[in-house]
């Protein structure tokens, strides 16, 4: 888990489709399939709290004047 929380979001959307490709390929043996499916599962969290965190630094958007002015984006 370590290891993934260093992948940058670009690297770990990368592992998550290469196992999602892997998974829909259907020949991976069923306890390959289920570690495989917790790799990805723990590679989207990643990625969602990557986008979170994006998400909040947003919230903070300087105008044209160099004043900060908060934003705060909903989610759908």
């Amino acid at each position: 888990m370590s290891k993934q929380k260093e992948l940058s979001f670009e690297d770990a959307m990368e592992k998550l489709e290469e196992v999602v490709e892997k998974l829909e390929q259907g020949d991976v043996p069923l306890e390959k399939a289920i570690s495989m499916f917790q790799e990805g599962m723990s590679l989207s969290k990643l990625c969602h709290d990557k986008l979170k965190n994006v998400e909040k630094s947003m919230d903070q958007i300087l105008k044209e004047d160099g004043q900060v002015e908060i934003i705060t984006f909903q989610e759908e």
